[in-house]
């Protein structure tokens, strides 16, 4: 599966960004997971949220909880993340991720539960 991120940019304290992947090369099932991780400089890939393909059941980070809002378009293959009110501390690069595997839904906050990464897309919040 191909996973294209798009979206990120530059934007002031407060400001919003909506980012988009989209997921070619396959049909997915309903078990499937897309998640958003981000990486800031010299800093681990943290998760950030993910949504099962079928839409019952979604997960976020503490630090986003409230701000953003991970959804998906299944006629478009395609997941997004809707980031209000960002802040300094939310500038990394974001990478989108498929789950392709049937997986216990606790791992889904892990990298390694992921078999397909998008090419990452920059965030930039200025103070």
């Amino acid at each position: 599966v191909q996973l294209q991120a798009s979206g990120g940019g530059l934007v002031q304290a407060g400001g919003s960004l909506r980012l988009s992947c989209a997921a070619s090369g396959r049909t997915f099932s309903n078990y499937v997971v897309m998640g958003w991780f981000r990486q800031a400089p010299g800093k681990e890939r943290e998760f950030v949220a993910a949504i099962s393909w079928s839409g019952g059941w979604v997960n976020y980070a503490d630090s986003v909880k409230g701000r953003f809002t991970i959804s998906r378009d299944n006629a478009k293959n395609t997941v997004y993340l809707q980031m209000n009110s960002l802040k300094p501390e939310d500038t990394a690069v974001y990478y989108c991720g498929a789950a392709l595997q049937r997986r216990p839904i606790s791992q889904m906050n892990f990298r390694h539960a992921y078999d397909s990464w998008g090419q990452g897309t920059q965030v930039t919040v200025s103070s």
